[in-house]
């Protein structure tokens, strides 16, 4: 017998000199009670045919029989340790080595099962039977030959433990990156540097996976395209429907696939119109398409949907119509009157809500992800602590940058969150006017105003074009004008069927007059203000370059300066044959596909000392079509003159007071009713 079987054979055992070495007969009891359930465990762990098992409990049956029963004396010391053995009763109880072969020798074509070093008992302590069996896998003669040994006190054979990796991978990489991390988890001052810069080399490693990623969806775009212009591609078939095929699917139901297929088609063909574009097929025809289909697609009335589409590139259209459909980030500003907004984002933590600040540009705002409790309702908002507002609401009051002790007006103020943002910066000094002409908004106007604790805020309610009259004088004036809403479409959907061309003129034109009106309420001299801002939150270029433009041609006195934001995009200077002030650039535009948050337009006015043209001289328009700046005149004041006139207001105050009167003079009079004439 030759091969593994010969290499592994048992040899005869050695006579057995010294009886102390043989097991105790108490033993053989229990291993001849626990044979039947360590074979039946050996099925579930070991690896090899179940037919040989079953041979193997055969013949530990047989051998049972044959063998002599040992006198039980007692419980055993070893009860309870599970012992694997095969064939060991019957050469304890005397056996030949005959029968010994014939239970290890396994017949022809019959691969070795079992445990071999339960098999060499000789000079070894019953200890080594212990534990869990340790099973041989004898594949190939060319195996390396295995221990048959276990080291004293293992309990699990080598067979169980884990292969080691053989070829390293870039998870074995990180995954030691990972442990020396977890080893210099603490941070000390001596690997504080050694971290900043790790931690700066992973930023660049992902800023160059991001723009390897860009590069590859640009080649997949290529590659789209030469497959298009070859005609290997699916877009072989595209073809723009005729004018009878969409006077059909507008009477009918469209399906979305289809009109989201050729969208994409047409917004890949304008891309790149020479080589992909059909021979008898304008540009024209293409943005037709793609305009109809954009408001078939988003639900928006014809006018508007080709309104928007005239602000972007072709595919960047795309990505506002896109941005629209998704609801903007939740946040809130953090009332600096009452709390830090470190304290304030730690309550908030506490109770469950999962928040972060907003940006470098506010250090007021937190944008909140999810939250336990109701955000609008929490004791923090109930006590002041913070105003629900968009982030976009931030940049006019940044740009205004009032500071204190100055009088500022909010000219459309409703329902609070600029007023009360202008308020934290005055830090309850100065004072604010807050005005909205609806006197219904008012309410919650000042329900905000006293939940966020402002003490220097008066409500009214007045038209605001007639806000000069009323009242003058401010330091600083803010104008967030009523608009079509073009930048907050997620909120407001309505904006995309109810909006046409009449309503975008008069808005523009109520725009015009409150401007204009937010411009004579500044004074001039103010030393530390004399500054207005006109913000929107729609995107149109009717209502805020022509507006700007506007003001500037009808006020001399007034010029743009920068609103002193970091980010946003620059006003339109010319759009669609229309050439605005080159100062508009200043202004600053904010998309929601770009800066994540709703549509605005912000522009920020300096008001200097109007001027008058000198007598004799003409007036001629220069080349930006201003007034020639020249020194004002000094005009005096004659108290002797107007002293009937201040007499008079003096008795309107005192009536309006409910005070007694005293009579007039009969001068006052006659120079009252002059004046009156």
């Amino acid at each position: 017998m030759g091969g593994r079987r010969a290499k592994y054979k048992q040899a005869p055992p050695a006579p057995l000199a010294d009886l102390n070495s043989r097991p105790s007969s108490k033993k053989l009891g229990k291993r001849k009670a626990d044979i039947e359930a360590d074979l039946e465990r050996e099925e579930s762990t070991i690896s090899r045919p179940a037919k040989r098992v079953k041979e193997n409990k055969k013949l530990a049956k047989e051998k049972e029989k044959t063998s002599t029963k040992p006198r039980k004396t007692g419980n055993s010391p070893e009860k309870g340790k599970n012992r694997k053995v095969v064939g060991v009763e019957h050469i304890e109880s005397g056996g030949d080595s005959d029968e010994w072969e014939d239970a290890s020798d396994p017949g022809d074509g019959e691969a070795i099962t079992g445990n071999l070093s339960d098999l060499e008992f000789v000079d070894q302590d019953d200890n080594l039977l212990q534990g869990t069996p340790e099973e041989l896998d004898l594949g190939s003669d060319d195996d390396q030959e295995v221990e048959l040994f276990p080291k004293r006190g293992t309990k699990k054979s080598k067979q169980f433990e884990r292969p080691a990796k053989i070829i390293p991978t870039g998870s074995d990489a990180s995954s030691s990156d990972e442990d020396s991390d977890e080893e210099d988890e603490h941070v000390t001052m001596a690997n504080m540097e050694a971290r900043s810069r790790a931690l700066d080399a992973q930023a660049a490693r992902e800023a160059e996976l991001d723009v390897q990623e860009m590069q590859d969806a640009v080649q997949t775009e290529d590659d789209a395209d030469a497959q298009m212009q070859d005609g290997d591609g699916d877009d072989e078939s595209f073809h723009l429907p005729t004018a009878e095929q969409r006077e059909t699917e507008k009477r009918g139901v469209s399906d979305v696939h289809v009109v989201q297929s050729r969208m994409r088609r047409c917004v890949r063909v304008l891309g790149n119109f020479k080589k992909l574009a059909e021979k008898d097929r304008s540009r024209s025809e293409y943005l037709e398409q793609l305009v109809s289909d954009i408001a078939s697609y988003y639900g928006y009335n014809d006018f508007l949907a080709e309104k928007l589409f005239q602000l972007f590139p072709v595919a960047e259209a795309i990505e506002f119509f896109e941005a629209n459909e998704v609801s903007r980030p939740v946040t809130i500003r953090t009332n600096t009157l009452k709390t830090r907004r470190r304290d304030l984002a730690q309550a908030l933590i506490n109770r469950g809500v999962n928040l972060e600040p907003i940006g470098k540009w506010t250090n007021v705002g937190l944008q909140v992800f999810e939250s336990a409790v109701p955000i609008g309702a929490s004791p923090e908002y109930l006590a002041g602590h913070y105003m629900l507002q968009a982030a976009s609401s931030f940049l006019p009051v940044i740009a205004l940058s009032p500071q204190p002790n100055e009088r500022v007006l909010d000219m459309a103020s409703a329902p609070g969150g600029k007023t009360t943002h202008l308020a934290a910066l005055l830090q309850n000094t100065g004072h604010v006017f807050a005005n909205d002409a609806n006197k219904a908004r008012t309410k919650s106007l000042a329900a905000n105003v006293h939940r966020m604790g402002c003490k220097n805020v008066t409500v009214s309610s007045y038209d605001a074009r007639e806000f000069p009259k009323v009242m003058g004088g401010f330091d600083r004036v803010l104008l967030d004008a009523p608009c079509s809403g073009t930048g907050v479409i997620s909120k407001d959907s309505s904006v995309k069927v109810n909006k046409s061309e009449r309503d975008f003129q008069l808005l523009s034109h109520l725009q015009k007059q409150l401007i204009l009106c937010a411009i004579d309420s500044v004074s001039p001299d103010s030393k530390t203000g004399g500054y207005i801002v006109y913000s929107t939150c729609s995107v149109t270029v009717d209502e805020n370059e022509a507006v700007v433009d506007y003001a500037l041609r009808k006020r001399p006195n007034v010029k743009l300066v920068d609103t002193g934001i970091e980010f946003g995009r620059e006003g339109f200077t010319k759009f669609r044959g229309k050439t605005f002030n080159p100062s508009v650039k200043l202004t600053r535009r904010f998309y929601p596909h770009v800066h994540n948050m709703d549509g605005f337009f912000v522009a920020k006015f300096k008001v200097e000392k109007r001027a008058k043209v000198q007598a004799g001289e003409k007036a001629t328009e220069g080349v930006d079509g201003k007034l020639p700046v020249t020194v004002e005149e000094d005009v005096g004041f004659d108290s002797e003159e107007d002293k009937p006139f201040i007499q008079e207001g003096k008795r309107r105050q005192m009536k309006a007071k409910g005070l007694r009167v005293p009579p007039r003079q009969r001068t006052e009079q006659n120079a009252a009713t002059k004046a009156g004439g």
